[in-house]
């Protein structure tokens, strides 16, 4: 098969091509996620004057866009990794990543340029949603195929460690900029400062990829590689299972992750900082937890991780919210229930994210592989997990943000029913 399948390969070998391909995760979702967790600071820079509340809202509709473009970055992305390799497709998605954080970085502001200031703040996050539709798909598939037989959730798992680990990063980055610079400056410049740091980070990947390994190669030249036409007809089922997973699975990934912030500030009454240090911890435990569900994967198999959490999920979503919107932050417990609750709805969350890449991977052949996942992902966030935040913000402005509750409970209700119609691979390892 392909060069990690022809040739023995040395534990300390695979290790570091994992953690290559990992950093490179780590570096795009950094850039990614600055954008959601400094939205609070820059939204009144890019948009006339008025309710902070249609601010933020206008500004998540950009945030959204950039997953509406992810669909068409899987397809280019994918086809590329499965026709010309995946080292090659990761290394271009995460430059293209940090060419969009470098131009929001240095963007001009509404009261300078005027409506060109949205515009060209909307042209960064179609690139760097372009961008992360295509590494998604590659890096999940190539983790996937260069963990070893027996030990694929627990190596996989990894690409939720550093897509969390790119989050805590924002978090980590914020904090310090909250602290450091106070309010006024976080909105006035201090905002870029963290586009800046991603923008730069980007181009670690040029040092990394000499310790990638590719993958794939089997498939490069078999008829139909990368080919949308194939994809579409003769594995139609699971991809279209893979859309229906990731719908619910992302959905209530980033109801609990990035629109969570804004709901601890707008809804809980918690301050920018108590809520940005509140997400700090419980991603730490996120993060940690994702090598340990997918070495549970390993045991119970993929589907069983996966009906665990869209069962949980259907059923604790609803309870999860309404308690949260009841917590008195400013009592003598303080967050710490808050952060429980979030904690909560995260360990749910665990049970999909640390096998999210895997399970996808095994549902494909390896000449439509990256496309397979790539796509089938984008597609899935791009009407589901990209316009969390905006479902929500627009239910809350009109009094009905308890429907937002039942519509992340009835997606997971969707996964809970794809997720019954899963193979259990456990015996059967379909990537070799």
């Amino acid at each position: 098969m392909d060069r990690a399948e022809n040739a023995p390969m040395s534990n300390a070998q695979r290790l570091r091509a994992i953690l290559a391909g990992s950093a490179g995760n780590l570096i795009e979702w950094y850039d990614f996620y600055i954008y959601a967790f400094t939205a609070l600071y820059f939204s009144s820079a890019f948009f006339p004057k008025g309710d902070p509340l249609v601010q933020i809202m206008a500004t998540s509709g950009i945030f959204a866009v950039g997953f509406l473009i992810r669909p068409i970055g899987g397809w280019y992305f994918g086809r590329l990794a499965d026709r010309h390799g995946r080292q090659r497709a990761m290394v271009v998605s995460v430059l293209m990543m940090g060419c969009g954080a470098a131009l929001i970085a240095v963007l001009p502001t509404y009261d300078q340029v005027g409506l060109a200031a949205p515009a060209l703040l909307l042209l960064a996050r179609m690139i760097q949603g372009f961008s992360t539709g295509g590494q998604y798909g590659t890096a999940a598939t190539y983790l996937s195929e260069i963990a070893g037989k027996g030990h694929r959730g627990f190596w996989s798992s990894f690409q939720y460690v550093t897509l969390v680990g790119g989050q805590l990063l924002a978090t980590v980055v914020v904090l310090a900029m909250q602290h450091g610079l106070g309010e006024a400056a976080m909105k006035a410049y201090g905002w870029r400062i963290g586009f800046a740091l991603g923008a730069g980070g980007a181009g670690l990947i040029l040092v990394l990829r000499r310790f990638m390994l590719e993958t794939g190669k089997a498939g490069q030249g078999k008829a139909g590689a990368g080919s949308l036409r194939e994809l579409l007809t003769v594995h139609l089922r699971p991809f279209l299972l893979v859309v229906a997973l990731t719908a619910g699975g992302s959905l209530s990934f980033y109801t609990f992750t990035t629109y969570m912030q804004k709901y601890l500030v707008l809804t809980v009454g918690m301050t920018k900082p108590d809520a940005t240090l509140l997400m700090l911890g419980v991603l730490v435990v996120f993060m940690i937890l994702q090598p340990i569900m997918g070495a549970v994967s390993d045991r119970i198999g993929r589907r069983n991780n996966i009906l665990v959490f869209s069962a949980l999920a259907t059923v604790a979503t609803f309870p999860i919210f309404t308690a949260l919107a009841h917590v008195d932050v400013h009592g003598p417990r303080g967050s710490l229930p808050a952060g429980l609750l979030v904690l909560a709805g995260l360990l749910i969350n665990s049970f999909y994210t640390s096998v999210s890449g895997v399970f996808k991977a095994e549902m494909f052949p390896v000449h439509v592989r990256a496309l397979g996942v790539g796509l089938a992902y984008g597609l899935g966030n791009a009407l589901f997990g990209g316009t969390a935040e905006n479902v929500a913000l627009a239910l809350k402005s009109t009094g009905h943000e308890s429907g937002f509750y039942w519509y992340v409970t009835v997606l997971c209700a969707v996964a809970l029913v794809a997720a019954l119609m899963l193979k259990d691979t456990r015996r059967n390892d379909p990537l070799g």
